[in-house]
């Protein structure tokens, strides 16, 4: 449906985005825990591997989040603020065994400005394509983390950390339980 890069982006987005969790608490709490969520994540580029990129990445959550659930026109406006920021200037490149792709800004720039306008750019695919629905919150009523459905008939309701399997048992002992 998206292009490899933009389904790549859109996944690992939702991943940082859900590594500030209610439940769970702060996932990326040090230096080290960003490093494997990059490594984890296949991002290339300048990596500074210190505390002010870690605190960039994690002020950058909440503008990437404020994007899930929102409607087309709010959506632009978060987008085009994004690639304004970061100085957007899209180029094809091909690298470490992943066909041509879109990188819109300089190696060099810091991380979370990468991150930002990677994920702008995967924005403008979506927005182009009319798919923001697919850009959603888990229907866990106990859980606020958010996911990207792929699925070709639009069908993923959970999030990755289990609450799909946690709401399948649920309803197997609801039924069991009626049975008696």
């Amino acid at each position: 449906m998206f292009a490899h890069d933009t389904e790549a982006t859109l996944t690992s987005t939702a991943a940082l985005i859900n590594t500030d969790s209610a439940d769970d608490g702060e996932l990326l709490p040090d230096v080290a825990a960003l490093d494997a969520w990059i490594g984890r994540n296949r991002y290339t580029g300048v990596l500074r591997h210190n505390r002010e990129e870690l605190e960039a990445v994690r002020a950058l959550r909440p503008r990437l989040r404020a994007v899930w659930g929102t409607d087309e026109d709010t959506a632009v406006e978060l987008v085009n603020a994004m690639l304004r920021e970061g100085r957007a200037l899209p180029q094809l490149v091909r690298h470490d065994g992943w066909d041509y792709h879109l990188h819109a800004t300089d190696a060099a720039e810091p991380f979370a400005v990468r991150l930002m306008v990677e994920f702008a750019m995967a924005m403008v695919d979506v927005i182009r394509l009319g798919e923001l629905d697919r850009l959603r919150v888990c229907a866990a009523e106990d859980c606020a983390d958010v996911l990207v459905d792929l699925s070709k008939n639009r069908s993923r309701r959970f999030c990755e950390s289990g609450c799909g399997n946690r709401q399948n048992v649920a309803a197997y002992r609801a039924r069991k339980a009626s049975e008696r």
